[in-house]
């Protein structure tokens, strides 16, 4: 990935070009801008899938920066900081999205025979999506995940069971739960 960022407008290259961009200096701003928008776009799009919440991690960072240029030292810098903040307020907007909660209560539109219907038929189409994914696994993968599935075992227990040594339980495990999250991420989305 390319980061297309336009080199023309001219670096800040003094403490009083960061002093200018705390105080508001639209010069210096417009130049920053132009010089770094790409730039914190670009650092953002890696974390979000929309425009518009990249467009919201973009903003935050500029706003921290109008409050926090005058502390920067170098102005060596700022590719960085800009670059680390846009990503860390991409960050903070996926948080906040993941907190989010409904201003409407949707039970109170839904029949209660209605939400036990399609909490059957949710239930079921996931079960079978996870079966699926687990018919697809390596052998030795696959047996495991199915004999965790069935009931809950001691490591012990599953190593006597499956013939496995208890030292690759574990990582056996994590590459199973790794490999059926590639497969039932994309349709959880």
């Amino acid at each position: 990935m390319s980061l297309t960022y336009s080199t023309d407008a001219p670096a800040p290259t003094d403490r009083a070009t960061l002093v200018a961009l705390s105080c508001g200096d639209d010069a210096a701003w417009r130049s920053t801008v132009r010089r770094y928008e790409g730039l914190l776009r670009a650092s953002a799009r890696a974390v979000l899938r929309t425009e518009a919440d990249v467009d919201e991690a973009v903003q935050r960072t500029w706003v921290l920066l109008f409050r926090n240029a005058d502390r920067i030292q170098e102005s060596a810098c700022l590719p960085g900081w800009l670059s680390t903040t846009a990503r860390r307020e991409a960050l903070a907007v996926l948080r906040s999205q993941q907190r989010a909660v409904p201003t409407e209560d949707v039970a109170d539109r839904v029949s209660p025979v209605e939400a036990d219907l399609a909490g059957d038929l949710m239930r079921r189409e996931l079960s079978e999506a996870l079966g699926r994914a687990v018919d697809r696994l390596p052998a030795t993968q696959r047996r495991l995940v199915q004999a965790m599935l069935r009931e809950e075992q001691s490591y012990d227990a599953l190593s006597r069971e499956l013939a496995i040594p208890r030292g690759s339980l574990g990582p056996l495990r994590g590459r199973a739960v790794r490999a059926l999250r590639a497969q039932l991420e994309p349709s959880l989305r």
